[in-house]
């Protein structure tokens, strides 16, 4: 297996630099869609004087800092949302991607829970040790050690997500039982046509109709969506590296990440896309 001779060989190991260029290109979509969507709904008005975000800032940082944060704050948004576009388009990809990690650096400062905002660090800073991130929208092929440490990283840091993430479901007595999923899709079932903005609830409407209750036929196939899913966040890391199972794991990991997005569209954009766009980092 490649990622266990790479380890082996102090990751001279030789791999496909494409793999690499092609989570460039994902990750570039991925941060425009994202830096997108925060101009919008809202995203626009932030910091401005006399928003809630302004008084928090001050509280925070002092006013000072909090109305130099103010000024940055709009052309940052433009900034780091052309810089992410021209990630994609292989532009000065190493410019474009030191200037999209420090746009969403910037996020740290006023976001509550800013758990997409480290992700994004971390995927990003892997592509930043690669050697060959390419140019354009070619992808290059032909094997070379110029990426294999980067490639490596990726693949530890989408292990450790997923293995992470299932150890906390593990724990947690409330999402084992189904309970927590099935008082979700019943509280927002209730509430969704209360929300400030759409697309913050995309539930199929029949999931919301058979299984939108709390009888305790629901909480039981809730609880085996809530099995099925750790067992998926477990297997799925060795399943991508082994080349005759990753069709499969592909496949499962695109049917559960199109699922967490649609509790929560907006929140969850960032985390599945570039959490999809890894796998490419599994194969040599």
């Amino acid at each position: 297996m490649w990622f266990f001779d790479a380890l082996a060989s102090g990751f001279q190991h030789p791999t496909d630099p494409g793999r690499l260029q092609y989570f460039r290109i994902i990750f570039g979509v991925v941060l425009t869609l994202r830096f997108v969507l925060s101009i919008g709904q809202g995203g626009w008005g932030r910091l401005t004087a006399g928003s809630l975000s302004l008084h928090l800032a001050e509280q925070r940082f002092g006013p000072g800092k909090a109305q130099l944060l103010a000024h940055a704050y709009r052309p940052a948004l433009l900034i780091r949302t052309a810089a992410a576009l021209a990630l994609a388009a292989g532009l000065a990809p190493r410019i474009s991607l030191l200037l999209v990690l420090a746009g969403a650096a910037m996020e740290l400062l006023y976001l509550k829970s800013p758990n997409a905002v480290r992700y994004t660090i971390l995927t990003g800073a892997s592509l930043l040790v690669a050697g060959d991130l390419g140019r354009g929208l070619t992808i290059e092929h032909g094997p070379t050690t110029a990426n294999t440490w980067a490639q490596c990283l990726l693949v530890l840091i989408t292990t450790d997500i997923y293995w992470n993430s299932a150890v906390q479901k593990l724990r947690s007595t409330q999402f084992r039982t189904g309970r927590y999923l099935a008082q979700w899709i019943h509280t927002y079932t209730q509430v969704k046509h209360h929300l400030p903005y759409r697309r913050q609830y995309a539930v199929p409407s029949i999931v919301r109709r058979h299984l939108g209750n709390l009888t305790d036929r629901d909480i039981q196939v809730w609880r085996l969506v809530s099995v099925t899913v750790i067992a998926a966040e477990i297997v799925l890391p060795p399943a991508l590296l082994i080349p005759q199972t990753m069709p499969y794991a592909v496949a499962a990991g695109i049917a559960m990440h199109t699922a967490f997005t649609c509790l929560k569209p907006r929140q969850l954009v960032t985390f599945s896309g570039l959490t999809l766009g890894t796998y490419c980092a599994f194969a040599a």
